[in-house]
């Protein structure tokens, strides 16, 4: 479906108008929209399975995992949203005896929302109960590289919504493009780093105020206290998560070099034994790489490495047909190699081995700061200098992923991996003005 550029102005302009109707909406108007929107949901789930198997091949547990993140965040706001917006009172310094000062949750306005391919349908809906938690209208557009789920989203916005409150255009790049020209006043991206410095630099023309939720490459560092057999088994099944196509994936792994031959045999077991039979790959349990340009991305990837010199210790393998990457493990792998310039987006671990972890953390130091970092181990002296001579976006110990779950931690990236943070009210405080207010005695 094409969109005119008429078209698309027409819309903004009634979502501008439409911004001092949902500005004064109560937290009671909100709450019931959430539940609406849920609702929706609720009604579509069977469509929403067969779109993400159609665009995926995502299983019944992918579906699951997409779905209970989006309830989560709904009944969340809708649970806390009175709380929310009520005024915070400031107490006034000496010389405001006399007045009383407040700050106020103020809703942005028309907010963009670009949704992306990896979970295509969490990764709109969970941004957008904050955006309407927050009072704003929106602009959203699903991502076209998941064309099924991209469907079944716009209908339940439909469904749900009018046009001036939220409103849904599915297309490509030119459409993208389009609604970038669009003067908004926030705009929210969930990508790669690439794409999102274009985002930053078509909102610095209006002053629009961005989220960024990008990505990078996630290092794990394991120490010598840790549970081997636990920390490989974690990392295993997180790293294949959605075939890898997850912005908090773990990446690059480091591992005392003693025992690097046994966490890699760890790590080829639990890759055998969720995804192979007879020795043979499952495709419908791995699931697929989204298409074949990134099939040939990873690819490259993995030849790449080999030609500088890297050690292909399990996997490797691709099948363009079934869009498969085999879960690979990659040792020894310079610094050179494309693969540890970009965030890989599929099933590849890179394992590094250290002495001392003064080389693990002058590594980590020296690469862009990730969305994620994880630690395995039993001393707490252990994590607290891990935290102090490292930065990422979050951290999860002795797991991977974890901190992104827990409703009251905000979830986002820094600098190269992001920025700004959303997930419960982190998130309605992402998409809200925090507005100074002094009242002075006459």
């Amino acid at each position: 479906m094409s969109y005119s550029a008429t078209e698309l102005k027409r819309v903004f302009e009634l979502q501008s108008q439409q911004v001092w109707v949902n500005k004064a909406t109560t937290a009671k108007e909100r709450i019931n929209t959430l539940k609406r929107l849920k609702e929706s949901i609720q009604s579509r789930e069977l469509q929403i399975q067969d779109a993400l198997s159609a665009d995926l091949r995502k299983g019944a547990a992918g579906t699951q995992a997409e779905l209970s993140t989006v309830y989560t965040d709904i009944d969340h706001a809708i649970e806390n949203l009175a709380e929310w917006m009520a005024p915070t009172k400031v107490r006034t310094s000496p010389m405001f005896d006399d007045s009383r000062a407040q700050i106020i949750q103020e809703a942005l306005g028309v907010v963009l929302l670009f949704g992306p391919w990896n979970f295509p349908f969490s990764l709109v809906f969970q941004p957008l109960t904050a955006i309407i938690a927050a009072g704003n209208c929106a602009l959203v557009k699903p991502n076209e590289m998941a064309p099924n789920i991209s469907a079944v989203t716009a209908e339940i916005i439909r469904s749900v919504f009018d046009e001036k409150d939220v409103a849904v255009f599915e297309g490509g790049v030119d459409l993208a493009n389009e609604l970038l020209k669009l003067p908004v006043n926030h705009i929210f991206f969930t990508g790669s780093p690439a794409v999102g410095r274009i985002v930053m630099a078509a909102a610095a023309k209006h002053l629009a105020s961005v989220t960024l939720e990008l990505g990078g490459k996630n290092p794990v560092v394991i120490d010598r206290t840790a549970d081997l057999k636990d920390a490989a088994t974690k990392i295993a099944v997180m790293r294949t998560l959605n075939s890898g196509q997850v912005c908090l994936c773990p990446e690059n792994i480091w591992v005392p070099e003693e025992r690097e031959e046994e966490f890699l045999a760890i790590v080829k077991s639990v890759f055998q034994g969720m995804y192979y039979r007879d020795g043979n790959i499952v495709p419908d349990l791995i699931g697929k790489i989204i298409d074949k340009n990134n099939i040939k991305r990873i690819e490259g990837y993995i030849n790449n490495a080999k030609e500088c010199g890297a050690r292909v210790y399990c996997g490797g393998e691709i099948d363009e047909h079934n869009l498969v990457v085999h879960p690979t493990i990659l040792t020894g792998v310079p610094a050179v190699a494309d693969i540890m310039q970009e965030e890989t987006f599929g099933p590849i671990l890179n394992v590094f081995t250290y002495k001392e972890i003064d080389e693990a953390i002058v590594s980590i130091q020296s690469q862009p700061k990730p969305l994620a970092l994880y630690i395995f181990t039993k001393e707490q002296e252990f994590i607290d200098s891990m935290l102090e001579r490292t930065s990422s976006g979050g951290v999860t110990v002795n797991n991977c992923l974890m901190h992104c779950v827990e409703p009251n931690l905000p979830f986002g990236g820094v600098n190269n991996s992001g920025m700004g943070s959303y997930h419960g009210v982190y998130g309605f405080r992402q998409l809200s003005h925090q507005r100074a207010v002094l009242i002075m005695e006459c």
